[in-house]
C-alpha cells in the first residue's frame, strides 16, 4: 500500500512539474527574465515556507538550532541546481524541446538516483540504501532495471525528437539547433540538475529532526509525509540566488525591468499567472517528499519523479499539438518513449514493493 501511494505522490509531482509552464504561456508582453524570476520568487521564496508553517510549525526552529556545515552544504547544492536550471534552458534552446528535455532529464535521473546510493556505500548511515542494497537484493535490482528501462524510454523520446526536425521543412525548423554546444550543455545541466536531490541528502538531518517531533506527538502514525518541506526552504535560497542574478542581469541587458510596471501589458494577469506557474512548480517537490517518505529510498523516489515529468511533459506535447505536421512513424516513436517510461515506472513500483 505505501508503494502504491508513493507512486500517486510521484505522479502528482511529476504533472505538477511537467504542467508548470503552460500558464506561463498566458503571460504577455513581458520578457523570458521578468515572468521567470516572478514566478521564482513564488516557487523560491514565498511557497517554500507557507508549506512548511503549514506541515511543521516549528520549522525555522529546525532549521536555526542546524549545524552550519550542514545548512552550506544544503544551500550550495541548491545553488548548483540553479545553475543546472539555467542551463537546462539553454541545451532546450540548441535541442529542442522533446530532445532537449529527455537527455537532460535522463542524465538527471541517473545521476541524482546513482550517485546518492555510491555516496552512502562509502559513508554508511542509518535508513539509507547504497549501491550495494541495490546490486545485491531482489528489490534492488528490480529498482535497477527499472532505471535501466527508463533510461531506454528516454532514449527512444530522444529520438523522436530527432526525427521530428527531420520531418519538419527548412522554413520550420529552428535556425538556433546546434546539436554540439547542445549536448555540451546538457550533460552540464544533467549533471547539476541532479544537485537537488544531492541536497536532499545534504539536509537529511533536518527531515530527521521534524520527523521525530512529529513521531514523538503521533505515536504509531507512521512516517511523517512532510519532513523534507523543512529541507526545501534552504535548498531553494540557493536556487533562488542563482536565477535571481541572472534574471537581473537579462533585465539590465535587454532593458526590460520596465516589464513590472508596464502598463500597457496586463499586469494583473500577467502577475496572477506567473504566481500561479511558480506554486505549480513548488509543488513538485512538496509532492515528492511525501513520495519518498512511502517508498523509503532516494533511488527510487528520485527515477519515479524523473519518469513522471518525462511522461507529463511529453504527453503535453502531444494535447498542445507540439508534433503535428511529423510523419506517422515519429508520432509512433513519441508514443513508445512514453509507454516505455509508464513501463519503467511499473517496475520501479513493484521493486519497493518487493523490499
Amino acid at each position: 500500500m505505501n508503494a502504491i501511494l508513493g507512486i500517486v505522490f510521484h505522479f502528482l509531482g511529476g504533472f505538477a512539474s511537467g504542467s508548470f509552464y503552460i500558464p506561463y504561456k498566458k503571460v504577455k508582453g513581458w520578457a523570458w527574465e521578468s515572468y521567470w524570476i516572478v514566478g521564482g520568487l513564488f516557487s523560491w521564496l514565498i511557497v517554500p515556507p507557507l508549506a512548511a508553517y503549514l506541515t511543521i510549525p516549528n520549522f525555522w526552529q529546525i532549521i536555526s538550532e542546524t549545524d552550519g556545515n550542514t545548512i552550506f552544504w544544503t544551500y550550495i547544492m541548491g545553488l548548483l541546481w540553479g545553475i543546472g536550471g539555467l542551463t537546462y534552458g539553454l541545451g532546450v534552446r540548441y535541442l529542442g524541446v522533446s530532445l532537449g528535455s529527455s537527455v537532460i532529464l535522463g542524465l538527471c535521473s541517473v545521476f541524482g538516483s546513482i550517485i546518492p546510493s555510491i555516496f552512502y556505500y562509502f559513508t554508511p548511515t542509518t535508513g539509507k540504501d547504497t549501491i550495494a542494497d541495490l546490486l545485491t537484493t531482489n528489490w534492488g535490482q528490480m529498482v535497477l532495471l527499472g532505471l535501466l528501462v527508463c533510461v531506454v524510454g528516454i532514449v527512444i523520446c530522444g529520438k523522436a525528437g530527432g526525427m521530428k526536425d527531420n520531418d519538419l521543412s527548412d522554413d520550420k525548423k529552428d535556425d538556433e539547433f546546434d546539436i554540439v554546444k547542445g549536448l555540451i550543455l546538457a550533460v552540464i545541466s544533467g549533471v547539476l540538475s541532479a544537485c537537488f536531490s544531492f541536497g536532499i541528502e545534504a539536509g537529511s538531518s533536518m527531515a530527521h529532526v521534524a520527523n521525530e517531533l512529529w513521531v514523538q506527538a503521533n505515536p504509531g502514525q507512521g512516517e511523517f509525509l512532510y519532513r523534507n518541506n523543512v529541507v526545501y526552504i534552504v535548498i531553494l535560497w540557493g536556487g533562488l540566488t542563482t536565477n535571481l542574478i541572472w534574471c537581473i542581469y537579462l533585465n539590465s541587458k535587454n532593458k526590460s525591468f520596465g516589464d513590472y510596471t508596464n502598463t500597457k501589458t496586463p499586469l494583473l494577469q500577467n502577475y496572477i499567472f506567473s504566481a500561479i506557474a511558480g506554486t505549480t512548480w513548488f509543488l513538485q517537490f512538496f509532492f515528492y517528499g511525501m513520495g519518498e517518505s512511502k517508498l523509503g529510498n532516494g533511488p527510487s523516489s528520485w527515477i519515479l519523479h524523473m519518469a513522471f515529468i518525462i511522461m507529463v511533459a511529453n504527453s503535453w506535447g502531444l494535447v498542445l499539438k507540439e508534433w503535428k505536421g511529423v510523419s506517422k512513424k515519429t508520432l509512433r516513436t513519441i508514443v513508445v518513449g512514453i509507454f516505455t517510461i509508464i513501463l519503467s515506472v511499473l517496475i520501479v513500483g513493484y521493486g519497493n514493493s518487493l523490499k
